[in-house]
C-alpha cells in the first residue's frame, strides 16, 4: 500500500513539473519567412462571393428630410491573389453590383426637373407611404488584405483596405402614394433619369472581422450629383459583410 502511494505521489510530482515546464516555455508568436512560404494553400479558395448589407447615408445633406433606415446592398465576385513571400497579405479584385436606397419623408424628389435634381418639402398636397431614390452601379473593387490564418480562411482575423470604381446603371425614384393633390391614392409611381447624376463613382473602403463575417465601411469621394444640378452630397455606408476571403 505504501509503495502504491509512493508511486502515485511520484507520478503527481512529475506531472506538476511537466506542467510547470510547459508554462515556462515561451510560445511561438510569429512564423519565419521560410515557414510562411511553405504554408499549404491548396485548400484555400482563389475566388469567392462577397455580400454586404448595411446602412446608407449622405454627407452634407443639410435640411433634406431623410428617413432613419436607408439601405445598401452589394454583391461582388472577387479573385484573391496571395503574395508568395507572405501569403498573409493578398490582393483581391473582381466585378460586382452596388446599390443604395435612400428614403425621404414628406419630400417630393424630382430627378427630371429642368434645372437638376430637386428636393421639395411637402406634407400637405401629397401623402407618401414610401418614397425612395434608388441607384445601382456596376463596380470593380480592389482590396489589399491581411489574414492571420491564410491557410484557413474560415477562421482568423482579417483586415482589408481598398477602393472601388463603378459606373451608374440605373437611378430612379419609387413612390407609394397614399393620397395625391387630386385626392387619388393607393398607387405606385416610378420615375427614371440618369442625366443629372455622375455616371462614375469612386469610393474608398475598409473591412475588419473574424472568419466569414466582418464589418465594412465605404465613402464615395466623387460627387453623387453633378455640380450645379443638385446638393453636393457624398454617399457613405456601414454594415455587415459575409465572405470567406
Amino acid at each position: 500500500m505504501k509503495s502504491l502511494l509512493g508511486m502515485l505521489l511520484c507520478l503527481l510530482s512529475l506531472n506538476i513539473l511537466a506542467q510547470d515546464s510547459t508554462k515556462n516555455t515561451p510560445k511561438k508568436v510569429s512564423r519565419t519567412k521560410e515557414e510562411l512560404k511553405k504554408l499549404d494553400l491548396s485548400k484555400r479558395a482563389s475566388d469567392h462571393l462577397m455580400l454586404q448589407y448595411g446602412l446608407a447615408n449622405w454627407t452634407d445633406k443639410g435640411n433634406l428630410n431623410l428617413r432613419g433606415f436607408n439601405k445598401t446592398f452589394n454583391a461582388y465576385f472577387l479573385f484573391d491573389f496571395p503574395f508568395k513571400t507572405d501569403p498573409r497579405i493578398s490582393v483581391a479584385i473582381g466585378p460586382g453590383i452596388g446599390s443604395d436606397n435612400i428614403y425621404f419623408k414628406n419630400t417630393i424628389v424630382d430627378i427630371k426637373a429642368r434645372n437638376g435634381v430637386t428636393f421639395t418639402p411637402d406634407s400637405t398636397s401629397i401623402k407618401f407611404k414610401k418614397n425612395k431614390l434608388s441607384t445601382a452601379y456596376a463596380e470593380i473593387p480592389l482590396e489589399l488584405r491581411y489574414s492571420t490564418k491564410p491557410e484557413n480562411m474560415n477562421s482568423g482575423w482579417k483586415f482589408a483596405l481598398g477602393i472601388k470604381v463603378g459606373t451608374l446603371l440605373d437611378s430612379k425614384v419609387k413612390s407609394k402614394i397614399d393620397l395625391d393633390a387630386n385626392n387619388v391614392g393607393g398607387y405606385f409611381q416610378k420615375i427614371k433619369n440618369k442625366k443629372y447624376f455622375n455616371t462614375t463613382r469612386f469610393a474608398v473602403t475598409a473591412r475588419a472581422g473574424y472568419g466569414n463575417i466582418s464589418l465594412f465601411a465605404s465613402y464615395t469621394v466623387t460627387d453623387f450629383i453633378k455640380q450645379g444640378l443638385g446638393p453636393n452630397v457624398h454617399p457613405y455606408s456601414v454594415g455587415l459583410c459575409l465572405g470567406g476571403l
